[in-house]
Order: C-alpha cells, then sequence, then structure tokens
C-alpha cells in the first residue's frame, strides 16, 4: 500500500516529509513528482511505510492537518488507471494538414 499526499507546499524537501511521516512508524520511501519541464514539485507527493497499521495511523492523523501553511489531503493512494481514451501513436487515423 502507498499514501497519496495532496495540496503540498512546492517547498516542500523528501527530507522533510520522511521527517513528519517517521511520526507514525518507519518510512520505506518517499516520492515527491516533478513537473517534466520546470523541474518544480508538482504539489503532491506518495509514501510508503513498513505496515499498513503504519500507515492507515498516518492517514488518520495528518488527513486535513496544516502543515508548510497548507491543508493536507492524505488518504490511501488508488492504483494508476490505463487511459485508454488516449489516442496511441499506432490508432490514429491518416490526418490531412
Amino acid at each position: 500500500m502507498s499514501i497519496f499526499i495532496g495540496n503540498l507546499s512546492y517547498e516542500v524537501t523528501e527530507k522533510e516529509l520522511q521527517s513528519v511521516f517517521a511520526e507514525y512508524g518507519s518510512v520505506k520511501r518517499v516520492n515527491i513528482p516533478t513537473d517534466r519541464e520546470t523541474g518544480r514539485v508538482r504539489g503532491f507527493a506518495f509514501v510508503e511505510m513498513e505496515s499498513a497499521t503504519e500507515e492507515d495511523k498516518a492517514i488518520t492523523a495528518l488527513d486535513g492537518a496544516e502543515w508548510m501553511g497548507r491543508a493536507l489531503k492524505v488518504n490511501q493512494a488508488k492504483p494508476r488507471e490505463n487511459n485508454n481514451n488516449r489516442e496511441s501513436f499506432g490508432n490514429r487515423q491518416s490526418r490531412r494538414y
């Protein structure tokens, strides 16, 4: 299981996020996605902890909590969905320009 953290400050670091979640158990991994073009933090992150019990405690304690001037959105991360609405290169019909 993984935890999704939304509404993060754009100045957040992995070390700061790990420190906050370490209060609820052992943190295995922190991932803060960045924008491909600008390299800027995108305002959300994912945290994995050693056990589901620790993750549940962190979610309960931190969802809605104010941190770095923002109210955090903390919940169980949902699996990434395949986006079948996108046209793949091979499936496009010829277009005239």
